[in-house]
């Protein structure tokens, strides 16, 4: 066979390759999205509800818009933005987050929640109508609010520990 009928039957052996690699590729990346979508609608009946009791979104915004509402009616300072910023800075938004190695921590009472409360400033600053679970969200984020409003004006005047 003359080389350059054998170049060109290889050319075409590696174009098909390459178009079954590619419509694999394409294969193995459309099933995830489709079963994704099943999988998704299956499991939102027991997953966390999406919203709160009070009607918010049960997510980091929904928590934090909660929280500000029972804080104007109990008239405790603070803004959306400044504690937003704190709870990234503390926590990440994870409300289940707990500091394990700090002073606190070392004599066993570790900061606890979206806003790294620890349980006796808990306890001390729990706003009536919110849970008594230090990482219930709304609970934390209220009673942080509250402390810090007692101690330094408003949640918006924190911008390290407190």
């Amino acid at each position: 066979m003359p080389a350059d009928a054998q170049h060109r039957h290889t050319r075409t052996k590696r174009l098909v390759r390459t178009l079954a690699v590619a419509g694999t590729g394409a294969a193995v990346l459309a099933l995830p999205l489709i079963g994704a979508t099943a999988a998704s609608a299956a499991t939102t009946s027991t997953t966390t509800p999406s919203t709160t009791l009070a009607g918010y979104p049960n997510n980091l915004d929904g928590w934090i818009r909660e929280s500000l509402a029972i804080m104007a009616e109990k008239k405790i300072p603070g803004t959306y933005n400044g504690i937003y910023r704190n709870i990234i800075r503390e926590s990440s938004g994870n409300p289940r987050a707990i500091n394990l190695w700090d002073s606190n921590a070392a004599k066993g009472i570790p900061s606890k929640g979206l806003l790294q409360v620890i349980d006796p400033t808990f306890k001390a600053y729990h706003v009536d109508g919110t849970s008594f679970d230090v990482y219930d969200p709304v609970a934390n984020i209220t009673a942080a609010c509250n402390y810090a409003a007692a101690r330094y004006g408003s949640i918006d005047n924190v911008f390290g520990a407190y």
